[in-house]
């Protein structure tokens, strides 16, 4: 997927500025794919140059006006091609994982302690999952379809933190074993 196809898609509903888009990123589709404020501003000018979003310079008083971004009919059609595409599997890049390539009795303790750090984080994140959960999907059933969508990315989302949280359990305790023996 291309960072394209995410900013489009944080566009389907309302038209934001590069700042707006930046901070809903963040607590969204930034859960699943990962962007800079200047990656996205970088693509927010692509997009307009495509011609797949519109922009509009907005009025405020007492601030710089702002631009604001909305998807064009091209950039919906654009979109719509990319969903009925073929969807890639992406490897995954995880350092951690290749430092675990190079365990040994000099470094087992701090690799156990990046571990449970990462564990401390998924926590964090699952909590805030949850907390979303809670608040916008008690009733999955009578969600719009669209909504039914986003949850289904949210339930990936905390399926993916419980086995990852059930991975760390497994790590730390192997370790625990190194670290005696």
């Amino acid at each position: 997927m291309a960072l394209a196809h995410a900013i489009m898609t944080a566009l389907i509903e309302d038209d934001l500025s590069g700042y707006e888009l930046s901070r809903d990123f963040e607590t969204s589709l930034g859960f699943f794919w990962n962007a800079s404020h200047q990656q996205i501003y970088q693509e927010l000018r692509k997009l307009a140059e495509k011609g797949w979003l519109n922009k509009r310079e907005v009025n405020q008083s007492g601030k710089p006006n702002k631009i604001v971004y909305g998807l064009t009919m091209a950039g919906r059609d654009a979109l719509q091609a990319w969903v009925f595409g073929t969807t890639r599997t992406q490897a995954a890049k995880d350092e951690l994982l290749v430092k675990l390539y190079n365990l040994d009795a000099t470094n087992v303790s701090h690799l156990a302690t990046e571990i449970s750090r990462r564990r401390e984080d998924m926590m964090k994140l699952l909590y805030l999952y949850e907390t979303i959960r809670r608040r916008h999907y008690a009733d999955t059933a009578n969600l719009p379809v669209r909504r039914k969508g986003v949850y289904l990315a949210l339930a990936y989302g905390i399926s993916q933190g419980e086995h990852f949280l059930a991975w760390c359990d497994q790590a730390l305790e192997l370790l625990a074993g190194v670290e005696s023996a």
